[in-house]
C-alpha cells in the first residue's frame, strides 16, 4: 500500500468532500485521517489516504479530473515518526497581533520541535473590545531536546508578545 496526502482547496460549496470521497473510493482507496475547514469561503484540508501500489498512478489521475471544482495536489507519505520523539501541546492566548505565530514557530524550530498539528482563531473580545488570538499547538518534542530551555525560551515569547504561552 502507499499512503497518499492529499491537499485539497476550492471555492466553498456543498459536494466537495463527496467528490473527493468518490474518486478514492472508486479507485480502491481507504480514507484515512483528514483536516478539513471553511475559511472565508474557501473550502482547504489535508487528507491521508492509502491505496495499492498499482492503483495510484489511476487515482492521481482521477483526481487531477476533479479540477475546476477543487485544486488538489498529491504527495507520497513520508512514513511514519522515531519513537524517541515525545508530544507536547501549547495553548497560546493573548490579544491578536501580527507576528504570534511567526515567533512561536521560530522557538519551536529553534529546538527542533515538529509541529504535528495547529489550529488558530482569532474573535472578538467580548468584555474589553478588540481581537483575541488562540491557539493549540501540538508538537513532537526530540529526546536530545532541552525542555527546560525551550520553556525558558517561551515565557521570554509571553513578556514580549503580552500573551499565555501554557506548555503540557
Amino acid at each position: 500500500m502507499t499512503t497518499l496526502i492529499l491537499t485539497v482547496a476550492g471555492s466553498d460549496r456543498p459536494g466537495l468532500v463527496a467528490a473527493v470521497a468518490d474518486v478514492v473510493d472508486g479507485h480502491g482507496g481507504n480514507w484515512e485521517n483528514s483536516q478539513l475547514a471553511e475559511l472565508v469561503g474557501v473550502f482547504a484540508g489535508v487528507i491521508q489516504v492509502s491505496v495499492a501500489d498499482d492503483r495510484q498512478s489511476d487515482l492521481e489521475s482521477a483526481l487531477r479530473a476533479l479540477d475546476g471544482l477543487l485544486t488538489i495536489a498529491v504527495h507520497t507519505g513520508a512514513g511514519a515518526r522515531t519513537a524517541t520523539e515525545q508530544p507536547i501541546t501549547l495553548q497560546i492566548l493573548g490579544n491578536d497581533r501580527p507576528g504570534i505565530v511567526r515567533e512561536v514557530s521560530a522557538v519551536l524550530h529553534a529546538h527542533e520541535l515538529s509541529i504535528q498539528d495547529m489550529t488558530t482563531e482569532t474573535k472578538d473580545a467580548a468584555m474589553a473590545g478588540g481581537r483575541l488570538f488562540e491557539a493549540t499547538v501540538s508538537a513532537r518534542i526530540p529526546a536530545s531536546a532541552d525542555l527546560a530551555s525551550l520553556r525558558a525560551d517561551l515565557e521570554r515569547l509571553t513578556a514580549e508578545l503580552q500573551v499565555d504561552i501554557t506548555l503540557d
